[in-house]
């Protein structure tokens, strides 16, 4: 059975084995060369890719179970953030906050440094208290803060390097209703008045064509019980993949098409579950590259990179994302050394994204950015020890649970063996 990722752009000729049971899957850890494990796929860069044994937990047994204060919860480490955040409500509970889709595997997210928005909210590896992990040898360990406490520290953020992870305790929150509010607004207006927004708003996030003068902004607050969001039509969805379609083809109208867009109604309230309200439907394929920057580094940085855009006339199809993410002590988060804006840059898979992203880069890298693991970048060995002090003990702990390499691929290996 061929795998590949959700966008097309990673790919691998492996056996992908769905284990029923954990000593099926620690048996065919035991007697694998090397084994990756892989989720909903969400990841741009090769971290799922190998040569040996893709592992998928999609039908892993396993339940769900609350903590008697209500305040954490164990969880299959398979189960989709979709999953999770339903069986969570039906106990009166969710997860303090959540990214703008839901397929990704908790254990994915948790491994990538996946993040939502919000001045006070870290990304959701800073949730998690505790791992079990079915190791290279094919036996089962607990990690938390006070057993195998280096391999939790690790595990928190782990680009599946330590093991295959069957569950996670996780921090829970009561359950919570929020309320959406879609405007345009003019760039230079947001831009003024940004980290006011951040103050006065739980979530707040932007998308900013680069060829346009305004931008979608976004705001969610909770809000008192309500129904649960109605339908929404795919009219916007629509009208998108005719630009796309266009620009494609014919790239140089892109700047045209974007402002022509732009012009049409983007405003919209939806009010509902929190699980519910945070994602929406990712439907087109794109490929992307996100960095997080210094919060005070991140709108000059994006500013920079929407000026050589326009300068260049390049055709950049998809918007920028603006996100703002709180900062934590975790060993290789691009978030450990404080809050940060997350700059999502994304492309429409049909074109062409390399050199631009490639170009991009280098601009966020000069204001101080480091990528999210899971999205398109270029690091080497070097740049991840530059960038991050606690990678020579990172790889440390690597080691010791994985002497042989087991859960490397090419790509990891450059950088971490």
């Amino acid at each position: 059975m061929s795998w590949s990722n959700w966008s097309g752009s990673v790919t691998a000729s492996a056996p992908v084995l769905r284990p029923r049971s954990e000593d099926e899957l620690a048996a065919a850890i035991r007697g694998a060369g090397r084994v990756r494990a892989t989720g909903a796929g969400h990841s741009f860069m090769p971290l799922c890719e190998s040569d040996g044994l893709i592992v998928s937990l999609d039908d892993l047994a396993g339940e769900m179970t609350v903590a008697a204060d209500r305040r954490t919860a164990r969880i299959p480490a398979g189960w989709s953030i979709k999953r999770l955040t339903a069986a969570l409500w039906e106990h009166g509970l969710a997860l303090a906050n959540q990214g703008d889709v839901n397929p990704q595997s908790l254990a994915g997210a948790m491994a990538t440094g996946t993040h939502g928005t919000g001045r006070d909210l870290g990304s959701l590896s800073t949730f998690a208290r505790g791992f079990r992990v079915i190791g290279a040898d094919g036996e089962a360990r607990w990690c938390d803060a006070a057993a195998n406490a280096d391999l939790f520290q690790a595990q928190r953020l782990s680009l599946g390097l330590f093991g295959v992870a069957t569950e996670i305790e996780a921090d829970v929150v009561p359950a919570f209703h929020l309320a959406e509010r879609i405007e345009k607004r003019r760039w230079d207006e947001v831009r003024e008045t940004f980290d006011t927004l951040v103050e006065r708003h739980r979530h707040v996030e932007f998308w900013f064509f680069p060829h346009a003068d305004s931008v979608i902004l976004k705001t969610l607050e909770p809000t008192d019980p309500c129904a649960p969001p109605p339908s929404t039509t795919d009219m916007e969805e629509t009208a998108f993949r005719r630009v796309l379609s266009i620009a494609a083809v014919a790239p140089f109208l892109t700047p045209t098409l974007q402002r022509g867009m732009m012009r049409t109604n983007m405003n919209g309230r939806r009010r509902g579950p929190a699980h519910a309200i945070f994602p929406s439907d990712r439907t087109i394929r794109f490929e992307e590259m996100e960095y997080e920057l210094p919060r005070a580094a991140g709108l000059d940085a994006l500013g920079e990179v929407v000026r050589w855009i326009r300068r260049k006339r390049l055709p950049v199809t998809f918007p920028f994302e603006f996100r703002v993410v709180a900062g934590d002590d975790i060993w290789m988060s691009p978030m450990n050394r404080g809050p940060v804006a997350a700059i999502s840059m994304h492309q429409y898979a049909k074109m062409p994204w390399r050199s631009l992203f490639a170009d991009a880069e280098a601009i966020f890298r000069a204001h101080g950015g480091r990528p999210h693991w899971a999205k398109r970048h270029t690091l080497s060995r070097g740049d991840v020890d530059a960038l991050y002090p606690m990678a020579e003990r990172y790889r440390m702990v690597r080691r010791a649970a994985d002497p042989d390499g087991k859960f490397l691929n090419p790509h990891l290996e450059a950088l971490f063996s």
